[in-house]
């Protein structure tokens, strides 16, 4: 049986001010009320519609009968034993369940957001493409999985990435809103720099964001070093092929004279010998990017982590790139919140 909230109410978050300015018009209130409940929703972040003292108490009673403030509940929150990581089960209005991330460095805390439930693109290596794909989240959904955590774990979230469920450029339209919504300066304000949104490289859409003249940074997961070494792994390749990819990386530079992030998962005897660390350089040749090289993440599959060896070797190889080469370790490995270990394989998402 679904756990499903039954509601027809509308939900608050993931509305932008110019939506909230109109709700209140249209309940007979001057538009300044819209901006005021912007201010209480994503600035003042409150958990309910009472505690919005500067509203009138009875816009504040239609609201509470009309709207809904958070569109997501918070089930679940697992701690790492190894480091300050925790990842955080929320279900949707509908019953469906997501996953996100907030991992700890210094003063860094960042969250690990979700796009959609599950994900169509199919990675091989990746425990979210196991749920294949369920569907889209508002952008009130991805914007609530940052209020709900931040205010469970009562500190300040300094970066947001969209590494999440799901491929985030095949819900484009509502991740740019969700960011836009985390970016303004009204609200949340989170500084466009510490916002990443990540693509397994939908060139048409990448093309779309370059257009757009987004602030936000970009990231690709590449994982390859040759066309047909991807198709392997990632078949989204058949349609959005290697050397496109590239050439859309160098157009997002040459428009937004910003670097873009490649993200490349290390893949033990699939990607990680040194002939592919010299493909990596000669495909990538004098692109100004960053190369994140992950040690992969294991899962119930057929796809192990390189030994510490071969990735000294690999990035020792790369030493000679023109491009900056950092290596990201993922944290949460021990509860399943390392990069490509998110999923929900319940009965309650395939209903």
């Amino acid at each position: 049986m679904s756990n499903a909230r039954v509601t027809q109410k509308v939900q608050l978050v993931g509305m932008d001010i110019s939506e909230m300015e109109t709700l209140a018009a249209m309940h007979n209130e001057l538009p300044f009320r819209g901006k005021q409940l912007f201010h209480w929703v994503y600035k003042q972040q409150v958990n309910s519609i009472d505690s919005m003292n500067t509203l009138p108490s009875l816009f504040r009673d239609l609201l509470a009968d009309e709207y809904v403030l958070h569109p997501l509940i918070l089930i679940k929150k697992t701690g790492s034993a190894l480091e300050p990581t925790h990842k955080f089960l929320l279900q949707l209005p509908s019953g469906e369940k997501i996953e996100s991330v907030i991992m700890e460095e210094g003063k860094r805390v960042t969250l690990c957001v979700s796009t959609q439930v599950g994900c169509a693109v199919d990675c091989k290596f990746c425990a979210t493409a196991k749920m294949g794909f369920i569907k889209n989240l508002t952008a009130g959904e991805i914007v609530d999985q940052y209020l709900l955590i931040l205010n469970s774990i009562n500190k300040r979230i300094t970066n947001v990435v969209f590494m999440g469920m799901g491929e985030p450029f095949l819900n484009y339209q509502q991740v740019v809103n969700a960011a836009n919504l985390l970016n303004h300066k009204e609200g949340i304000n989170l500084s466009a720099k510490r916002i990443t949104i990540s693509t397994v490289g939908i060139i048409p859409k990448i093309k779309q964001y370059t257009k757009e003249g987004h602030k936000y940074k970009l990231a690709i997961s590449l994982n390859s070093s040759s066309q047909d070494q991807r198709l392997k792994i990632m078949p989204i390749s058949k349609t959005h092929s290697m050397d496109a990819l590239i050439q859309s990386a160098w157009d997002y530079y040459y428009i937004s004279k910003k670097l873009i992030t490649l993200e490349y998962v290390l893949l033990a005897g699939v990607n990680d010998d040194i002939a592919d660390a010299d493909r990596l350089m000669g495909l990538i040749g004098n692109l100004p990017c960053k190369l994140n090289l992950i040690p992969y993440n294991e899962i119930d599959g057929l796809f192990r982590r390189s030994s510490e060896e071969k990735i000294e070797r690999f990035i020792n190889r790369l030493e000679r790139a023109s491009f900056t080469v950092t290596i990201r370790w993922s944290k949460g490995t021990d509860i399943s919140g390392g990069c490509g270990q998110l999923a929900v394989l319940d009965k309650e998402n395939f209903k």
